[in-house]
């Protein structure tokens, strides 16, 4: 539904260092360069459309929730443990949310923006 969106950090290296970390265990990365303005962070090949996350340079909206997918429980984990080692701090723990959906598996953290953000995949282990 979403082809892209985008937010503006403080700090544009802090942020690039975080979210290429937290971003790899999902299988995307930074695919469009316009440093020291901004980036883009896609699939790495452009051949699937999961649509783009901006990094701008500027100052920070108020905090937002977003929740980025997630191809397997794993990479939910990975998402997770990637964020809290390169300065995220932790919201919930990786875990099913039933009230949810019984196969909904997410972990959420804070960035250093104030954001929060989620992993999630949707499908039985």
């Amino acid at each position: 539904m979403i082809d892209h969106f985008g937010i503006n950090v403080k700090d544009i290296e802090a942020n690039k260092a975080f979210y290429e970390a937290v971003l790899a265990p999902l299988g995307y990365a930074k695919t469009i360069d316009e440093e020291p303005y901004g980036m883009g962070f896609s699939s790495p090949d452009r051949t699937q459309h999961t649509g783009m996350f901006w990094l701008g340079q500027g100052e920070p909206s108020s905090p937002l929730h977003f929740a980025f997918t997630a191809p397997s429980r794993a990479a939910v984990d990975a998402f997770y443990e990637a964020g809290l080692a390169t300065g995220g701090q932790d919201n919930i723990a990786p875990r099913i949310h039933a009230d949810y959906h019984p196969n909904y598996y997410a972990a959420f953290l804070i960035d250093p923006n104030g954001h929060k953000i989620e992993a999630v995949c949707h499908t039985a282990p």
